[in-house]
């Protein structure tokens, strides 16, 4: 699936949703580097793409990078009270009060 979606990408298509494909297959495949920066060009494409941000989160979060995770998912909990993406807004708040717990 990586593969394929990368030659879209490679052939000239670039948009949301296919950033969003590559970027969660990346991140399936273990490699939270690559995940990290197709969801970021997904988020670019469409700022209000929650369930991007959301993944965008879970990668930064495995890179380490417990403070751009957050970012992230409190730009998404922007972007789904924007569209209306309940799911989206209860996950994301769930992971926030996580890193919030590891504070204290």
């Amino acid at each position: 699936m990586r593969e394929r979606l990368q030659a879209m990408l490679d052939a000239g298509r670039d948009d949301a949703l296919l950033r969003f494909g590559l970027g969660n297959a990346c991140l399936q495949a273990g490699d939270a580097e690559a995940a990290a920066g197709h969801l970021s060009a997904a988020t670019r494409h469409d700022p209000d793409y929650s369930a991007a941000w959301k993944l965008l989160g879970k990668a930064l979060l495995a890179l380490g990078r417990e403070g751009d995770a957050e970012a992230a998912w409190r730009a998404g909990l922007d972007a789904a009270t924007r569209r209306g993406d309940v799911q989206s807004t209860k996950e994301m708040t769930v992971f926030l009060r996580r890193i919030e717990r590891r504070r204290r």
